[in-house]
């Protein structure tokens, strides 16, 4: 016999990253000419773009600003009504929503915002989303691409990885998973001190759609990386030679990851000083019981550069979310509305 069921309100997939550049030019030079993102609308100071596989309007939003900033995360949920539930359900948990009309993201239909407890991070939630033809000069035959493989091939953005501080990243970790369903793949814990130092969660198949750590400057509200994604590891190798003769900044790579076994290369937007991570490989969860793995201090160096040189662990490894809390409420009149 059917079990019916009513089930709750859940996230799809990352939809885009809202970045604020001081350098709108040469950030729009590095993710459009260089990445080979396709610029899909123009609307004032603010530019949209997706990578070549992405049909819907836009992944990344670049936008010009004082400082470099991090204006918002959005993920797309399953349903139309997934955007009332959740907003429902944060409400009933005293947790600030504004409500953003259709349009606040050219493109995009309406969507709520609200800052995650414990790490302060802007989160937005959206169903409705357009999903223009690129220009004929640039379409691809392939119906399942949105245009031709240009510059370096960005395909989608793949992840975001945030900081927030370190009594603060259990908590919030319990919350993400708890409330929005978020599935805990792998984690990095202190088993003497049963501390948490960072969780690598997905909606999806993938190992990660979000990953969440210390901050080493004890602060919330980071952003460590967003990672777009390469077809695969001998892209990522073009990429680090194509970029090197054109001065793009590298933190770290070519190198591999133990934890999801990817290969990567951290990089910095040089308009705006952001980290891009390109990502490519990597592995997929298509186990219903999956059992998150644990990483251990003496086992982690394998987890965090499996070969290549030791990732940057420092205090100056990070950029700043301009939000919090108490400027939530106040961010539709301070110039952030985008679009």
């Amino acid at each position: 016999m059917a079990i019916a069921s009513s089930p709750g309100p859940r996230i799809a997939h990352v939809g885009a990253i809202s970045l604020g550049t001081p350098d709108l030019e040469t950030s729009l030079n590095f993710f459009r000419d260089l990445l080979g993102m396709e610029e899909v609308q123009r609307v004032g100071d603010t530019v949209y773009l997706r990578g070549y596989q992405e049909l819907k309007h836009h992944s990344l939003v670049l936008f010009a600003s004082e400082k470099p900033i991090v204006d918002s995360y959005s993920f797309r949920v399953g349903r139309p009504e997934d955007v009332e539930l959740y907003a429902q359900e944060l409400k009933e948990q005293d947790i600030e929503v504004l409500e953003l009309p259709r349009g606040h993201q050219a493109g995009r239909g309406t969507a709520i915002r609200f800052m995650t407890p414990y790490s302060d991070h802007p989160f937005e939630f959206y169903y409705d989303i357009d999903a223009p033809e690129a220009p004929e000069e640039i379409r691809s035959k392939l119906p399942s691409n949105s245009s031709r493989r240009r510059g370096l091939g960005v395909r989608r953005i793949d992840h975001y990885n945030v900081q927030t501080a370190p009594q603060n990243v259990a908590p919030a970790e319990k919350w993400l998973r708890e409330t929005l369903d978020f599935k805990r793949r792998e984690y990095v814990h202190v088993p003497e001190a049963d501390m948490l130092i960072a969780s690598w969660l997905s909606v999806t198949p993938q190992v990660h759609d979000l990953a969440i750590a210390m901050s080493p400057e004890e602060k919330n509200g980071q952003l460590h990386h967003v990672a777009f994604n390469l077809e695969n590891h001998s892209d990522l190798l073009v990429a680090a030679d194509v970029l090197r003769d054109h001065d793009v900044v590298f933190d770290v790579g070519p190198a591999k990851h133990g934890i999801a076994q990817s290969m990567y290369l951290y990089l910095r937007d040089p308009g705006s000083g952001h980290r891009v991570e390109l990502y490519a490989g990597g592995y997929q969860i298509l186990d219903p019981d999956w059992k998150a793995l644990e990483w251990t201090p003496l086992n982690m160096d394998y987890g965090a550069t499996w070969f290549g040189d030791p990732l940057p662990m420092g205090p100056d490894g990070s950029m700043y979310s301009s939000t919090d809390s108490a400027s939530l409420t106040s961010l539709l009149g301070e110039g952030l509305t985008i679009g």
